[in-house]
Parts: C-alpha cells; structure tokens; sequence
C-alpha cells in the first residue's frame, strides 16, 4: 500500500501545492465542478412506471363480487373446501336471495365457480353434491365425474412435460369401480367426441379387464385348491391379508356380471314383449357376452389357465398365481392426485 501510495505522490505534478490548507483549498474549489451522472429520485423513477402495471395485477386475482358474497353467506360450500353443488341450486339461490342478486350476475359467477380447478377436483373426487346449508343430497353423476377427472388431467398435464398418462388411467378405473354399474355401462355413459378421451377410456378399459382376469385366475385357483385363505397363502408366499381383499374382488365381479346378465335378460324380453324388433333382444344379449368377455380374449386365456386341483404344484399353475399376486398388490391401492386430481360440464 505504501509502495501504491508512494506512486500515486510522485505522479503529482511538481508544482502541486501538497499543505494541508491548500488541499482543502483545492477540494473545495474542485468539488462542485466535480461530473457526476445525475441521479433520479426513487420517487420520480417511481412515478416514471407505466402506471397501468400496479393495477393490472390486482385485477387479474380480483374475486367476482357475486362469489365473494357467496363465501360470506355460505363459506363450507364457496370457502377454503370446495363441495360439489346440488343440481338446481342456482334456482335455490335466487330464491333465497333473489332481491340481492341478478340473476345474470349469479349465472356468471356459479359458471366462473363450477369451472375452476379446485371444484373440477372435488367432483373429480367423487364427493356427492350438497346442498346450500353443506347436507350431501346426491351422488356425482358418473359421466360427470369422468369428464372432471379427464379436465383437471388436461390442465396438468399442460403444466408438465411428465406423462400423466398411468395416473390418468388409474384414476378412470378407480372412478369406474366407483360407479356401481359396470364397465360397459360406464363407457356408454362417458364415451363422447374427444378422441384424446376415449383413448384414455379405452386403455383404463383394458387395464381392467387385465386386472380383473388376473382375480378371476387367482380365484379359480384357491377354489381348486381345497385349502383355506390361509393355507394358500403360505403355500405361495402371499400375504393373507393381500389374498382375502383379492379373493373377495374377484368373488364382487362374478356378482357384477351376473347381475349385469339378468338386467340384459329382464330387457331382452321386456322388448320381446312389447313386440320390438328381435335385434334388440339379440343386442341386449351381446351386452351379457360382452360383460362376460370383458376381460378380453387373452384375459380370458389367463382365467382358463387357473391351475386345477390336479396341477397345484405344477410350477405353471404358481406362475399364475404370482402374476395375480403382481396384479393385486399393484392396484388395489387408491390412487394418492389422484387425488389428485384430475372434466366437463357440471
């Protein structure tokens, strides 16, 4: 530093007056001729700002007057918790509140209301609609449902460059279990013009059917068996607990499809009565065949290869069962988006 001082002295000219007095002279003569770049006050480059930009983004967040209201009259349904709505709620609303809302403006705001994500997902859920004071009072419908679960699957899959596509598929075969009333019955529902849609439903059609096949095989085999739960369990390295919840889904789709059968029967001749054409009993026929062969021709395949009492031990038939273990423990847990996650008119 010394040395760096030392070099800064000697470049000053030699007739440089270097006394204390004439350096605080000289500073003060050199100070308000000293260029510096002027400098705007923070408040001026404040007021600089397009003015428009701190308004825009109040705006773009603003609730919808007519929600807001909603939160404060009703805030376990409009709240922090979505509730899927009842159907004609709009109607009970104006008649509870018909002085204090227009009844375009309420329009509106259920239609901003019943479009966001967080409702899409609560009906994606499977919630049942309430009414105003919070009492559920019916089920989602299914096709309802289904749309929800593919709308909210579209707006996040939008955000994500990761395929979505497996938790889309889970959560359409847990919504069709849901449902109560069958696989075919459920596609003929939901199934609509979107081709992307029907994709997913086809493929979570599949899958179920592969699943379903894989119980079927499972079930076959321990009623062959001869052994108890227990027994089989051991005799495969399964856990019991994983064999009962699988034997017990497998034994609620035989009494699916058979309850599907009757309902086709009972309408084959109801319409036979009526003196409908024959195709239609002839149709309501191929729906029972297809409930049955829902599984698909190989499912089918997997359903006959169970091992027989005779071929217990044979390392073929424990394959099959392995496989059906594969299955069970793979989808008989709920799907976690899925919730959630993830829709259509509602």
């Amino acid at each position: 530093m010394a040395g760096h001082q030392g070099d800064r002295a000697g470049d000053a000219p030699a007739d440089a007056d270097t006394t204390p007095g004439s350096r605080r002279g000289d500073n003060s003569r050199r100070r308000p001729d000293a260029a510096r770049p002027p400098r705007r006050p923070a408040q001026a480059q404040a007021q600089a700002q397009p003015k428009g930009q701190p308004q825009q983004q109040p705006s773009r967040n603003k609730v919808h007057p007519v929600l807001q209201r909603l939160f404060e009259l009703y805030p376990s349904m409009f709240g922090a918790r979505f509730l899927p709505l009842k159907l004609g709620v709009y109607q009970d609303l104006l008649e509870r509140h018909g002085d204090e809302f227009k009844a375009e403006d309420l329009k509106i705001a259920l239609g901003l209301h019943a479009r966001s994500t967080r409702y899409l997902d609560a009906v994606a859920a499977g919630h049942p609609r309430h009414d105003l004071d919070a009492q559920p009072v019916e089920p989602v419908a299914p096709e309802h449902v289904h749309h929800a679960i593919l709308e909210v699957f579209r707006r996040r899959q939008s955000r994500t460059p990761e395929d979505l596509g497996g938790a889309l598929r889970d959560r359409i075969i847990a919504a069709i279990e849901a449902s109560g009333i069958g696989r075919d019955a459920y596609a003929e529902r939901v199934r609509a013009r979107d081709v992307n849609g029907n994709a997913a439903l086809d493929d979570a059609l599949a899958e179920l059917g592969r699943r379903g096949a894989k119980r079927e095989a499972l079930l076959r085999a321990f009623e062959a068996s001869g052994r108890t739960e227990a027994e089989f369990a051991d005799m495969y390295g399964m856990e019991p607990r994983e064999v009962t919840r699988t034997l017990q889904r497998a034994r609620k789709d035989r009494v699916l499809e058979a309850e599907a059968a009757a309902r086709a029967t009972a309408a084959a001749a109801a319409a036979e009565a009526e003196g409908a054409p024959a195709e239609a009993g002839e149709q309501e026929m191929q729906d029972v065949q297809d409930v049955q062969d829902a599984r698909g021709v190989d499912d089918m395949q997997d359903a006959q290869d169970a091992p027989t009492a005779g071929d217990m031990e044979d390392p073929s038939a424990a394959k099959d069962v392995q496989e059906a273990r594969h299955v069970s423990s793979s989808t008989d847990t709920p799907d976690a988006d899925t919730g959630k996650t993830p829709a259509a008119p509602i």
